[in-house]
């Protein structure tokens, strides 16, 4: 709802940093700008690419039998 403050909370510190940095990254190379002008589409692409590479990247890593 509007107003409402985002009380999601990083696993680990320094979390949210690396994650806004990466959210930029994807953003930039799916050629979007991320901000309050922008549809909730366009923001949500952003979130949702992010997800999948996470996603990828652990099945990887899983796969090598790399601990993350």
């Amino acid at each position: 709802m509007a107003g409402e403050r985002n009380t999601n909370t990083p696993a680990s510190q320094g979390a949210a940093q690396s994650l806004d940095q990466f959210k930029y990254e994807v953003a930039n190379e799916m050629g979007l700008q991320l901000g309050g002008d922008r549809t909730s589409r366009e923001n949500g692409s952003v979130g949702g690419q992010m997800t999948k590479r996470m996603i990828q990247f652990a099945e990887e890593h899983l796969k090598g039998g790399t601990r993350i």
